[in-house]
């Protein structure tokens, strides 16, 4: 690699000011190539992950204009002063939205994004960012940990057909619940249906929606995977089950509010107003004491294929901002990542 090579990323063009992302939040910006020193590696960034959280980070000035948009990403080492890490290595990192980043010792991350090596004889990849992840841990966390779902009851699902949506669904499945999934578009509720294996789907994009969801649920509904809020909190919050309880994933309905937070205190406050035991869920409690253990039990389900994830991969650099506008409007489809070079783990046709 030329020493002169410069390293290309995107930035806040200022304080975000408007509720959504517009082409105007974000400016491509060019550093000198990253250097790496003792304990750490420089690594070429392969896929970036889009996910919802990142606009709050943006928004409440966790990244500062001028600096890479935050975010995890699959990529691989071109020089490494880390032992047991060599060029040529695949790594789970924190890169953000930009062409090549450091990992290791004094790298700035978010605690729980601990940078780990992946094996491509164990999957694909890019499933470190989604279904053998933190999307997938998020998943197991909220669900069985938190909702403990037992046979027979009946698992809702919002943003059924999105990162984590996906997993819920089928772990509820797998624990033999009757699951209910609500998605947008007529093809994400038949993918979830006729692919995921979900009992039932309904679109909150339907002007019958809350009868709707009331006929996919007759028998109420005793754990709610909450990832959307607004309307379809609404509608679930009057199926609700005694001894019902509920994880509050996101609210991506009201991450352009001025204060999201506002809209979860206020979820709770009527859920549990109905005798819902409610969660707040943040991964980052789980990875240290059971990432290990969500590995071990979920990975061999998707190896047998008993656990099936879709990926929305985006190709190019410059496809980052949009995709992210895209995905928090509900335009993706599956788990939303951009492929900003090539991945060598593919086939040659896919790259």
């Amino acid at each position: 690699m030329s020493e002169d090579r410069m390293n290309r990323y995107w930035t806040l063009a200022g304080v975000p000011s408007t509720p959504w992302p517009t082409e105007a939040t974000y400016v491509v910006a060019e550093a000198a190539m990253p250097v790496p020193g003792p304990n750490q590696a420089l690594t070429r960034t392969i896929y970036v992950s889009l996910d919802p959280y990142q606009w709050g980070y943006q928004r409440r000035g966790a990244v500062a204009p001028g600096d890479p948009c935050h975010a995890r990403t699959v990529s691989q080492v071109v020089a490494s002063n880390i032992d047991g890490i060599v060029p040529g290595d695949f790594v789970f990192g924190t890169n953000g939205w930009a062409e090549y980043g450091l990992m290791g010792e004094g790298v700035a991350r978010p605690a729980y994004m601990i940078p780990r090596k992946l094996d491509p004889a164990q999957g694909k990849i890019s499933n470190a960012l989604d279904v053998l992840g933190m999307l997938g841990l998020t998943a197991y966390a909220g669900l069985m940990l938190q909702c403990a779902p037992r046979p027979g009851e009946t698992v809702v699902v919002s943003a059924a057909a999105g990162g984590v949506g996906q997993i819920v669904g089928q772990l509820a499945k797998l624990a033999g619940c009757r699951v209910v999934g609500i998605a947008g578009r007529d093809a994400k509720c038949r993918y979830v249906v006729d692919e995921l294996g979900f009992d039932a789907c309904v679109s909150h994009l339907s002007p019958s929606f809350a009868a709707d969801l009331k006929s996919a649920c007759p028998a109420g509904i005793d754990v709610y995977f909450e990832n959307v809020g607004g309307a379809v909190f609404a509608a679930v919050l009057a199926l609700f089950n005694a001894d019902a309880r509920m994880t509050i994933c996101g609210i991506i309905a009201h991450y352009g509010d001025a204060t999201p937070a506002d809209a979860i205190a206020a979820e709770r406050r009527a859920a549990e107003a109905r005798g819902v035991t409610v969660h707040n869920l943040f991964v980052g409690d789980f990875v240290e004491s059971w990432h290990d253990r969500f590995l071990a039990d979920v990975a061999p389900q998707v190896a047998a294929g008993r656990i099936r994830y879709r990926e929305d991969i985006r190709d190019g650099f410059m496809a980052i901002p949009s995709s992210f506008a895209e995905m928090l409007k509900g335009d993706a489809f599956g788990k939303t990542m951009v492929r900003i070079s090539p991945d060598p783990t593919l086939p040659v046709s896919s790259s």
